[in-house]
């Protein structure tokens, strides 16, 4: 079984997790359906608040020059779960278990990026800014360019969030497919 049917079968199986939960379901489906349907002024996409939120405040901290400072305050705030994810990964003496608590077991992020890829020592994802931000640019809301947001947010978020939890990552560019490739350094 490959990863993709792996996470396939796990989110089959999170189904089962509704029964009795029928309303709340029917809620989320008619949310995604609300949200996917909204063509208007452009397609919207199901992360399309929460990338505003990040680039909103992202945009807020460049223009005051905090940017560095947003960062150091976004790992002092998630500090409880990565030393959570830390002690996990002292106890199974198992980095992989970096990766997982940051990318696989957690909505914060599955809900900012529409896929994943997992292998071994890597995850791989869709720079999830693009879409809005292209947008966002041309009617003058950010003036971020994807590199740029890159490199003072994701790129050191990610890498603090590993100094954090006592492992290394190494956080690519963004690809010619757009994507980011997160590795362990080993």
């Amino acid at each position: 079984m490959n990863e993709s049917t792996s996470a396939s079968s796990r989110a089959a199986g999170d189904a089962i997790e509704f029964q009795g939960e029928e309303e709340r379901l029917g809620q989320a489906v008619a949310l995604a359906l609300r949200t996917l349907k909204d063509g208007i002024p452009y397609q919207h996409e199901m992360n399309d608040a929460l990338v505003k939120m990040h680039l909103n405040s992202v945009q807020f901290a460049k223009n005051k020059g905090l940017s560095k400072q947003y960062v150091e305050h976004d790992i002092s705030m998630m500090r409880p779960t990565l030393e959570r994810i830390r002690a996990s990964v002292l106890a199974g003496n198992d980095s992989e278990l970096a990766l997982h608590g940051i990318f696989d077991r957690t909505s914060c992020f599955y809900q900012l990026c529409l896929d994943l890829e997992v292998s071994p020592g890597r995850r791989r994802f869709t720079f999830p800014y693009s879409h809005v931000l292209a947008i966002s640019r041309r009617i003058g809301q950010f003036d971020l360019t994807d590199a740029e947001l890159h490199e003072i947010w994701l790129k050191p978020r990610l890498e603090g969030y590993g100094q954090v939890i006592g492992v290394r990552f190494n956080v690519s560019d963004i690809d010619a497919e757009g994507k980011v490739t997160v590795s362990l350094v080993r």
